[in-house]
């Protein structure tokens, strides 16, 4: 830890706040989306703008301190903090300029999702994104990005056109496929092992109004919905998505009240091609089998972002385990019903989202991104406000995965994961880690940026 004389100065020299144990803020500045994470810094440097940034990272290096970097605070093993060292916070870094002329974002690396859909919406535009609003658009972005426009615009990654950032060693660069052509390639899936992100410039695609919403099913259908569905989705038109779910219904509108609290299976669709089309794409969907209860219908996007933000508000325990899926047997089928029929807390879930459609037309090699032939991003979800429930979702949730991994395609999306290991990163990243693990050597040779799912240099 640097003498307090260093520390003064290192705060003198910021725009932005440092925060330190015996500060007033400091708890909520280091909270984050899980709430099962509870790591301690030394230091909160809370930035300003790029110069705070690049001031931090030389700091740290100087200073031989652990390193993390924070967006949005969403990521699942609570990779924004750490313990003991400094914590790079985005937070104050918010603007977003839309050029609608050229159809982009200009993104700061503290904005939410939420941020960019408020911006972009009044033009009648879109970024691919998540699903939560409340998620950080650098995590998001850096791990790959996949939500309701994956299936008709790709990734979030196919959509990032430049990206200005901080390196290990103090520089500023932008990454593009005209400059620095080896980091633009490592970003996009590669996580946060390269330097930190102060701006994003996306492309933006023609989305105001989806159709869009939940059909939720009987458990004693599920084995036939997802049979159904899994032949539905791969050939499905690219302008519609839907993610199947195993769910408890929450207990209060828009849900009637037979159903709250009720074990159920669900899809929830994205249709974002033209509104005089819906009704006939939906047709074949509503007449295979009648939905107990049928909530899709026009909606603003910027509202399909934000549906789930109250069913999961920052503060919960989260407990996460994923894999890529290429197939569903009738096996992993039967395996999924049985303890999608065991949801321990009304919060937590299983998730398929569908990643093929536009995803599936950019090449396994052409971004980190490796499972470009997978069909479906899977993630199990224990959640529950009560930590006295820790203990019981993560059970739950690593139960149902030892029993579905045996049918999985091995790795898993990134930004599903908590701190799971080396093996697991390499498998998520397959045959591109080697050019990953070198591109690391090159920008970051100390590996100063570990507190992520690392991938080590070879220095």
């Amino acid at each position: 830890m640097p003498v307090e004389a260093v520390i003064a100065a290192f705060k003198a020299s910021l725009r932005g706040e440092l925060i330190q144990p015996t500060d007033a803020g400091y708890d909520e500045a280091r909270k984050v989306y899980n709430a099962m994470i509870n790591r301690r810094p030394a230091l909160i440097a809370r930035c300003a703008d790029v110069a705070d940034v690049i001031t931090a990272v030389q700091f740290a290096r100087e200073n031989k301190m652990l390193l993390s970097i924070r967006g949005g605070g969403h990521n699942a093993g609570g990779l924004g903090v750490c313990d003991n060292g400094l914590v790079i916070d985005l937070s104050r870094l918010k603007g977003v300029r839309v050029d609608p002329v050229e159809r982009t974002a200009r993104v700061e690396g503290g904005c939410t999702w939420g941020d960019v859909d408020h911006a972009t919406h009044a033009f009648g535009l879109a970024a691919p994104t998540g699903i939560i609003s409340t998620t950080g658009v650098g995590g998001l972005t850096l791990g790959g990005g996949l939500g309701h426009l994956t299936r008709r615009c790709g990734l979030t990654i196919d959509n990032l056109l430049a990206a200005d950032m901080v390196l290990a060693d103090g520089r500023f660069v932008t990454a593009s496929a005209e400059k620095n052509q080896d980091l633009f390639w490592a970003i996009r899936g590669g996580g946060g092992n390269f330097g930190v992100v102060t701006s994003f410039l996306f492309r933006l695609h023609p989305v105001h109004t989806d159709y869009a919403g939940p059909m939720l099913y009987e458990m004693s259908q599920a084995p036939k919905v997802m049979a159904w569905y899994r032949e539905f989705i791969r050939k499905a038109p690219e302008d519609l998505t839907g993610f199947f779910a195993f769910l408890i219904v929450p207990p209060g509108p828009p849900f009637p009240e037979p159903l709250h609290n009720k074990t159920m299976c669900g899809i929830v669709w994205c249709y974002s091609g033209p509104m005089e089309k819906a009704e006939g794409i939906f047709k074949p969907i509503r007449s295979f089998s009648p939905p107990a209860l049928d909530l899709v219908g026009p909606i603003p996007h910027t509202a399909l972002q934000s549906m789930f933000d109250g069913l999961y508000p920052p503060g919960l325990q989260w407990y996460w385990k994923a894999d890529f899926v290429n197939e569903l047997s009738d096996e992993a089928i039967a395996l999924h019903v049985k303890y999608g029929s065991k949801i321990p807390t009304m919060q937590s879930s299983m998730h398929l989202y569908p990643i093929n459609g536009a995803a599936h037309r950019v090449g396994k090699n052409d971004t980190p991104w490796s499972y470009r032939d997978a069909t479906w991003a899977q993630v199990i979800v224990g959640v529950d406000p009560n930590p006295a429930n820790k203990d019981r979702i993560s059970a739950w949730a690593k139960g149902y995965w030892d029993a579905v991994h045996p049918h999985s395609a091995g790795g898993a999306y990134v930004n599903f994961m908590m701190d799971e290991g080396e093996d697991r990163v390499k498998a998520s990243y397959k045959g591109n880690y080697e050019r990953l693990v070198a591109i690391k050597s090159k920008y970051d040779p100390t590996n100063l940026f570990r507190v992520n799912q690392n991938i080590k240099p070879t220095v």
